[in-house]
């Protein structure tokens, strides 16, 4: 029927009294107070209605009662509308930025400006003025004259230094992960169910999680808040900006005034492939969550069938009420609260970012996404998309999703052992685009930024790195027209930098967030002008696997820093290197010996560096290949267990040639423990040995005894810290009384290491982070030491996050500290009171150490870092003040290994080459390990 047939609804059907038979006509009077009453009634009725909505008792023609709220119909029926539109992303112009809390206007003079958008068509840098207003960026030019500006502007002289916007994190946990981690500060994931479309981020967020502060003084001013990995569908992502309360220009303490669309214009969503959501759910016997990979593609196919049968419905009811109107309706709009979300990203009106590592996830996920008809926005972790950029491709509605990706963050899992540190530069060359997250707290989302200095290391075109972390990043969260840019019209979130933000060592001067300054007293470190970085010679795509010379001619050399050739440090000037049966030869032009020789291999390097190789300190190389797979790994140890490393070694590794390939020659590895940590005794070898029977394999069968106290190793036997140093006092002074000339053959090889510790053979390495725990480990030191039946104890602290506050005492006990990750941050509780540097500290761990003449060495917590460990030192160099030169940072991970162990090198320690220099980046192109042969990478 048409719209003039439907019946009336109304309570009242009219204000006019009706005709009846055989009556004269009221008087005019009387009509018009009937018409009065009548009005009046309505009149009441309808505000009594709109305060006290109630169903209406209406029949339908065909007699059938109607017990619907009309109002409630309406509204219903306006949902339609939003159900039927997609978002578009905020742009246009402002008067003001919704979050602007009354700062003052700022300007930024005398910056070099990244904007984030190509001038002539390349991406340079500009010098110029920034002018920050009402929360906005309202002006970037070469120059800005202050006369016309507001008496209250503040001006903040840039001194030349290097500007950009925020830094933008695409994949972090803070706030649902608050650390330093507990379990009652754990909300990351919802594991009541497989499938939790329905739960959001924003509702578990705390917004006094203290590493968003510490984040931000990595230049990160926004992140997208992530649930977790552990479901397939895990639930709803929020956008928030690292901005809290007054004292950061903000009204309140809260989630909701830290989102960086107040609009809410876009939805985001998290789901997950693969290994995660298996570990999880896969259990025989479960009657929930898949068990395989098979299993996980029918979990998501069904909960998008079930949010398509929900929008069936919606769009039915919709299409019902256009025609027939919303009144005529014989039920409300469908909803179902559980499928809403989902339901959503079947209309285009959220992002999916999805958590996928492999073909087989990619390639069932992209079939998903064409048959049911939505496009997902990025695949994170995402270590296998260069290898299938066509894969990518075929995504629903055409255009590829981005790839998010750590820079060198592998083989930590199956899922990422496939990974490449030159998939950046392989994707970018394929049209995905490439952007650097950090996984907060996977990753110290403070460094994020590092991730996408060492994308350009490895080959990634710099103004493309560095989108992947502003510019792009912002255009994949919908915000393209609001963040990741320096440009009129933006929002005025901005970092200054005391040096490239690519380049080692990077550190925030300030941080603006929507025009307001988030640090009043920022540390700044004391560094040259800043400048951008010279353009890095153009990396190929090298080959994992080396070429193996004995007789080679070295061209291009501008640096050597090598303990033989101590002489030659200061070139001026490239020179050729002669390397004769593995060693170096001759130095200089070498016109006569080059003459005189054969077949020799010639590479010319782009401003050639020689150092000492680098050593792995107490990564677990060699023992473990894939740390998430029992198959790969020696195992650990547990309270009773006490094992030799060199008896579970494990070489030709993936890991080992990986970490080869950056400098590392030689590692020091002990037996796992269970919970973390290490316990047993470790063993030194050389990393690109083929089997442990190879000659020199071994560097030393024993290096050091190894014990861990940290929380996570507690158990029944030793169930609290302070039982587990009774343990281990107990077994000190247990061997420090047996009769050693008599000791029985069954005595364990851990008595006797323990023995090899009294009598100072081998040192004691103990895992520790807690400054109170080092504390007591310092007076159990000193009490060993100065007994007569033992000799001065060698005790060397490994971790040692807080071992900054005890730096003098440490000094004076002469304990040596192997710093284990490098630069902690606060993610266990006995890690909380680490030192994140500036802008926040006044300096690192590193520095106090130092500076209180603690003997240092950087290690590593997990195998990926090793890599890395040149840029550690590149890092503590560059952010020292001056205070570490380029040979003190080389010897923090290189050599020297008598001064901690207490032998001495029984081969020739050998020597890397590389174009530039390795603390700032260079690439290693070669390395001797001493044994007579150089290995080299084309």
């Amino acid at each position: 029927m048409g719209h003039e047939e439907l019946p009336k609804y109304t309570p009242v059907e009219t204000g006019e009294p009706k005709k009846q038979p055989g009556r004269s006509r009221p008087h005019r009077s009387h009509r018009r107070r009937a018409f009065r009453v009548v009005f009046l009634a309505f009149l009441a009725y309808s505000l009594y209605s709109y305060w006290n909505p109630r169903p209406l008792n209406i029949s339908f023609r065909d007699g059938s009662p109607k017990t619907l709220n009309v109002a409630k119909l309406q509204q219903d029926y306006a949902v339609c509308a939003k159900l039927r539109s997609v978002p578009s992303d905020p742009s246009g112009q402002r008067s003001k930025n919704a979050r602007w809390n009354g700062s003052p206007a700022t300007l930024i003079k005398n910056t070099t400006i990244w904007t984030g958008e190509a001038v002539h068509g390349n991406h340079s840098w500009v010098s110029g003025d920034v002018l920050l207003q009402y929360g906005l960026i309202t002006q970037v030019a070469s120059h800005i004259a202050t006369a016309d500006l507001p008496d209250d502007t503040v001006i903040h002289d840039g001194t030349g230094r290097m500007l950009t916007s925020g830094i933008i994190d695409m994949h972090s946990h803070t706030g649902v992960d608050s650390l330093p981690n507990s379990r009652g500060g754990e909300d990351t994931n919802e594991l009541s169910s497989d499938t939790t479309p329905y739960v959001r981020s924003i509702d578990g967020f705390n917004p006094l999680d203290p590493q968003i502060q510490i984040i931000k003084s990595g230049g990160v001013t926004t992140s997208l808040i992530l649930p977790g990995s552990g479901n397939n569908i895990g639930g709803e992502a929020y956008v928030l900006k690292h901005a809290v309360g007054p004292l950061n220009g903000r009204s309140e303490i809260s989630a909701d005034d830290m989102l960086a669309d107040p609009d809410r214009n876009w939805r985001y969503m998290k789901m997950a492939c693969g290994e995660n959501a298996k570990r999880v759910y896969g259990h025989v016997g479960r009657h929930f969550g898949p068990f395989s990979r098979l299993g996980e593609a029918w979990y998501f196919r069904h909960a998008f069938e079930q949010a398509r049968s929900y929008n069936q419905k919606q769009d039915d009811w919709c299409a019902a009420a256009d025609q027939f109107g919303a009144e005529a309706m014989q039920e409300y709009l469908p909803t179902e609260l559980e499928w809403e979300s989902l339901g959503a990203v079947l209309r285009g009106q959220v992002y999916v970012n999805t958590h996928c590592y492999t073909i087989p996830d990619l390639e069932a996920y992209i079939r998903h996404t064409n048959e049911f008809k939505f496009s997902v926005r990025a695949f994170h972790h995402a270590h296998e998309t260069y290898l299938v950029p066509e894969i990518l491709k075929r995504n629903y509605g055409g255009r590829p999703p981005a790839a998010a990706l750590f820079a060198d963050n592998m083989f930590y899992k199956q899922e990422s052992y496939m990974g490449s540190e030159q998939a950046g530069k392989i994707l970018n060359e394929n049209g995905i685009t490439p952007v650097y997250v950090s996984d907060n707290p996977v990753l110290n989302a403070q460094h994020v930024v590092f991730e996408a200095a060492k994308a350009h290391m490895y080959g990634l075109p710099y103004h493309v790195a560095l989108a992947g972390v502003t510019s792009a990043s912002a255009e994949l969260l919908g915000l393209g027209e609001r963040i990741g840019k320096v440009k009129a019209g933006f929002d005025a979130d901005l970092a200054l930098w005391d040096s490239d933000p690519l380049s080692v060592g990077a550190t925030p001067v300030q941080v603006w967030i929507d025009g307001a300054p988030q640090f009043a007293d920022a540390v700044e470190i004391k560094k040259p002008a800043a400048k951008p970085l010279e353009k890095r010679p153009e990396v190929p795509t090298m080959a994992e696997a080396s070429t193996s010379h004995q007789d080679m001619i070295i061209t291009g050399v501008t640096s050597i820093l090598l303990p033989d050739f101590e002489e030659l440090e200061s070139a001026k000037k490239a020179t050729t290197v002669l390397i004769v049966n593995g060693s170096i030869s001759c130095i200089s032009s070498c016109t006569a010996e080059i003459a005189t020789m054969g077949n020799a291999q010639t590479l010319h390097l782009e401003n050639g560096h020689m150092v000492p190789p680098a050593t792995a300190l107490f990564s677990h190389l060699g023992l473990e290949e894939i740390s998430a797979e029992t198959d790969t790994k020696d195992g650990n140890n547990n309270a009773e267990a006490y094992s030799a490393a060199a008896q579970g070694l494990s070489l030709d590794l993936k890991t080992l040639r990986a970490a080869y390939r950056h400098g590392v020659t030689t590692a020091i590895t002990a037996p796992g423990y269970r919970g973390g940590g290490f316990k047993g005794s470790s063993v030194s070898f050389r990393v690109n040995a083929a089997h442990a029977l190879e000659k020199h394999a071994i560097v030393e069968k024993k290096s050091s005894v190894h014990y861990s106290l940290l929380p996570s190793t507690r158990d029944d036997k030793t169930p609290s810290t302070s039982s587990e140093i009774a343990a281990l006092e107990a077994k000190l002074l247990h061997a420090l009384s047996l009769n050693t000339s008599s000791l029985p053959p069954t005595t364990s090889h851990e008595t006797l290491d323990i023995l090899a510790v009294l009598n100072g053979t081998l040192p004691l390495v103990i895992t520790v982070h807690k400054a109170d725990t080092i504390a007591a480990l310092l007076s159990l030191h000193s009490l060993l030491t100065s007994s007569p039946h033992s000799a001065p104890l060698r005790l060397i602290i490994h971790g040692g996050a807080e071992a900054h506050i005890l730096a003098p005492e440490l000094a004076a006990a002469k304990v040596p500290v192997i710093l284990a990750a490098p630069y902690p941050y606060s993610f266990t509780w006995d890690q909380r009171r680490s030192l994140t540097g500036a802008p926040l500290t006044n300096g690192t761990a590193i520095d106090v150490l130092l500076a209180a003449g603690v003997k240092l060495r950087l290690g590593t917590e997990e195998d990926w870092q090793t890599r890395d460990l040149y840029l550690y030192a590149g890092i503590a160099r560059a952010n020292s003040g001056g205070a570490i030169g380029e040979k003190e940072a080389l010897g923090l991970v290189t050599g020297g290994l008598e001064e901690l162990f207490g032998k001495k090198e029984v081969r020739s320690r050998g020597w890397v080459m590389s174009e530039g220099s390795v603390l700032e980046g260079g690439r290693v192109r070669g390395v001797s390990d001493g044994t007579g042969k150089v290995d080299v990478w084309y």
